[in-house]
């Protein structure tokens, strides 16, 4: 069954994207991610221009972070003001990134930069996450090793402007949340990402975060974010396509549901290396696309 999307300017067969957002959905439940960084390269693939595809998948990891957030204020672990620090900075990386996207899709080059980001970024987190898999495995296979304690202490905590963060335990700079919270928006608005797999480690391992409530704060923001991101588009560049959105979120409510089911039986050492394998493959994909010649070729020149 054929579907017109108003804002893409193509049919699409309604059932391939109802597939398409199952497909993520299961990939959301089994591995416990947004899926953004998945779901707009394989609106590339079929044929959903960058611009939409971008601009359209913000609102599944909004749709779909307001349950998890609800679900993390019951347990309290959420820290509001570190959230709204993140999303101070996400809002000014949206404004930005916005920006730029318009900047270059106004000179025929955000296909380009959008492509080019996500091959550089599936890239270097793909093969992080596999090596760090194979650690892990050939870890549960030997013997423990002595878990090593992280540093309580960094150059974080010597900047100035400090602030008391109670939920986290943390008193620290204000400036590192922030540049982090910024850094998240641009890659929100330019990439059609939540930004939490850049935002979780960055705020484990350089904030100090207790991981208890990084999850939840990470996620607080990201509703934000990526809301004020559609927004952003749909009133600068009209780029969000509500059709297609809408399939999207039907398929991928079933499959999430689907995803955590098949979650609970594969060990987590093989969930994170099987996401691993599959976002090597999407990024091997994309950087082949940009370096084989086209079948057909278009040139604009003059008579």
């Amino acid at each position: 069954m054929q579907v017109y999307l108003p804002i893409a300017e193509i049919s699409v067969n309604a059932f391939l994207l109802l597939g398409l957002g199952g497909l993520v959905g299961i990939l959301s439940g089994m591995f416990g991610v947004g899926g953004g960084f998945l779901i707009t390269p394989l609106l590339f693939f079929v044929g959903i221009p960058p611009a939409v595809a971008v601009a359209t998948s913000v609102n599944q990891i909004v749709a779909s972070s307001v349950s998890a957030v609800l679900a993390h204020l019951k347990r309290k672990t959420v820290d509001l003001k570190m959230g709204l620090v993140l999303l101070i900075g996400g809002m000014i990386g949206a404004g930005i990134g916005v920006q730029v996207f318009n900047a270059l899709r106004e000179i025929g080059q955000v296909d380009l930069l959008v492509t080019l980001s996500y091959v550089i970024f599936l890239g270097l987190i793909g093969a992080l996450m596999f090596v760090e898999s194979l650690g892990a495995i050939r870890r549960a296979r030997g013997a423990t090793p002595k878990r090593r304690e992280r540093k309580k202490h960094n150059w974080v905590h010597n900047l100035p402007f400090k602030v008391k963060f109670r939920t986290s335990g943390l008193y620290i700079s204000a400036i590192p949340p922030l540049l982090v919270g910024v850094f998240v928006g641009i890659l929100s608005a330019i990439m059609g990402v939540g930004g939490g797999f850049i935002m979780v480690p960055a705020m484990i391992y350089l904030l100090g975060m207790p991981t208890k409530v990084v999850i939840g704060t990470s996620l607080f923001q990201i509703i934000f974010t990526s809301g004020f991101t559609t927004m952003m588009h749909a009133y600068t560049s009209q780029t969000v396509d509500i059709v297609l959105a809408v399939l999207l979120l039907i398929g991928g409510v079933i499959g999430a549901q689907i995803g955590a089911q098949i979650g609970l039986k594969l060990k987590a050492e093989q969930l994170r290396i099987l996401l691993a394998l599959l976002v090597l493959a999407v990024c091997l994909k994309l950087a082949l696309d940009l370096l084989i010649q086209p079948s057909e070729l278009f040139s604009i020149g003059e008579a």
